[in-house]
């Protein structure tokens, strides 16, 4: 029993903070941010490595080389494409003008090449593309190239 004096005994503080508030968060103890960290740098690098390698294994990488413009109806574009010697590749060439709007566009066949053709085998060839533009162009790129049949 208790004194008219002496308070009524109640829950600890922390006990009805809890109560109203929920339980206190726990922390990672340090071992599991370690791995979850290690998880996620591993995840991250096998990421790109899949990005950087899934985009050379596509079989065919090109790379501008130059363009020219001839007159205002015609430009040149050249470039460098690098396959497997015996498959033959088709390549999108666009002409732009000065607010990059599309004036000239062609797909360009390169047929198979033979392997003694070039250092590396014939793997990569030139190429000049020449196309009529509806107006004059100031520069000329390659959009993608492919082998056809969706083969890769």
């Amino acid at each position: 029993m208790t004194s008219p004096d002496q308070p009524a005994q109640s829950a600890p503080a922390d006990t009805s903070l809890a109560n109203r508030y929920g339980a206190k968060k726990r922390r990672l103890s340090p071992r599991a941010a370690r791995l979850a960290i290690g998880v996620a740098l591993a995840v991250g690098i096998g990421f790109l490595a899949w990005v950087t390698t899934s985009n050379s294994l596509s079989g065919v990488t090109f790379k501008d080389v130059g363009y020219s413009t001839t007159d205002a109806t015609l430009a040149e574009v050249d470039f460098q494409v690098t396959r497997e010697p015996a498959k033959p590749v088709k390549c999108a060439v666009k002409a732009l003008d000065a607010k990059f709007a599309v004036v000239g566009w062609k797909v360009v066949d390169i047929p198979p090449s033979a392997a003694d053709s070039t250092p590396d085998g014939g793997r990569t060839v030139a190429q000049r593309v020449t196309m009529r533009t509806e107006s004059a162009s100031v520069s000329g790129v390659v959009d993608s190239c492919w082998i056809p049949g969706g083969e890769s």
